[in-house]
Order: C-alpha cells, then sequence, then structure tokens
C-alpha cells in the first residue's frame, strides 16, 4: 500500500467527496414530476394499449386470423379463435389480448403481415380488477377508433413499422427519388 492510499483510507477522501456532492444537490430543485398533476405528453412511436385496426375502406378489422401476431409473441398474450364461412373463408370469432402479460416488444405488431395490430400512444390506464385488462376483439376496435383513427392511424404505420414494399425492391432497379 502506497502513503497516498493510506491517506485516502485514514482520512476517508471518496466518503467526503460524496458527501460533498450530496449537499451540493440538497438545496437544488428537485426535478421529480407530480404525476396527476403534471403529465407527460406520449412521445411518437410509443407503444401503449393495443388496438386492432379498422379498414378506413371496408369499416372492418383488417385482421385475417392469420395467427402470426399470436406465434410471435413471447409472452404468448395473444389468443385468436378463428373459423370458416360457407365460402371457405377464415372469420375472426375472437381475438383477445390479456394486456398484463403483454411486455409490449411490438413484435405483433412486426408479424402482422396486413398491418392489422397497432400499439397506441395511450399509456395511461389502471383498475382493481384484472378482468378489465383482458381486451376483447370489441374492445381492440373501439381502442383504435379512440387513439388512433383518420390521419394518425396512417402516420403511425408509414413512420415507425417496417417492412414495407420499397424494401423487397429488386437491387437491379434503379431507385426512384
Amino acid at each position: 500500500m502506497t502513503a497516498k492510499e493510506f491517506i485516502k483510507k485514514v482520512l476517508f477522501i471518496e466518503i467526503l467527496k460524496g458527501l460533498a456532492l450530496t449537499l451540493k444537490h440538497l438545496f437544488s430543485p428537485a426535478v421529480t414530476r407530480q404525476y396527476p398533476a403534471e403529465r407527460r405528453e406520449p412521445f411518437p412511436g410509443s407503444r401503449g394499449l393495443h388496438a386492432l385496426v379498422i379498414d378506413e375502406y371496408t369499416g372492418k378489422a383488417k385482421c385475417v386470423g392469420c395467427g402470426l401476431c399470436a406465434a410471435m409473441c413471447p409472452s404468448q398474450c395473444i389468443y385468436i379463435y378463428t373459423s370458416e364461412d360457407e365460402d371457405h373463408k377464415k372469420i375472426v370469432n375472437r381475438y383477445e389480448i390479456e394486456v398484463l402479460r403483454c411486455v409490449y416488444c411490438a413484435l405483433c405488431v412486426e408479424a402482422c403481415p396486413f398491418g392489422a395490430v397497432a400499439l397506441t400512444e395511450h399509456y395511461e390506464y389502471s383498475d382493481y380488477s384484472r378482468d378489465v385488462f383482458y381486451y376483447t376483439k370489441e374492445r381492440l376496435l373501439e381502442n383504435w377508433n379512440k387513439y388512433m383513427a383518420g390521419q394518425k392511424g396512417k402516420e403511425y404505420f408509414e413512420k415507425f413499422w417496417r417492412p414495407k414494399s420499397e424494401d423487397f425492391r429488386n437491387s437491379k432497379e434503379p431507385h426512384a427519388s
């Protein structure tokens, strides 16, 4: 042990430096937000409450029940129940998400080839019962109308989600500017 190290240990230099830092910040104003009174605005592209996308042309849900979102979900919180109609087309009878199990990774949004699942910017939701956080198809469609309808939904998919068709161009084709 050197003399310098010995003096540091005897005089508690590191502890005094820490105390000086604490005293310096002790009398400065707090930076904590007082949550109910001061709310932060969600940033664009943030991952909040789930929604099922409604097609603006048909007015129906875009989900075709392929199950890719449920297959990609690491927490296995998406449940899809389908059946066939007389034309042998798949019908989505029930689409359910158990929000309390979700880790908000957005793999469901990325896996959906039809752009039928979205994560809204709405992040403030709480309740006293677990049943409220089991979202059915109807509630997920309401979330789209409530938080993402119109131009906001278009911007969401345009700005934040890939891949898009232009990502799959032939590399020999010239890119249009």
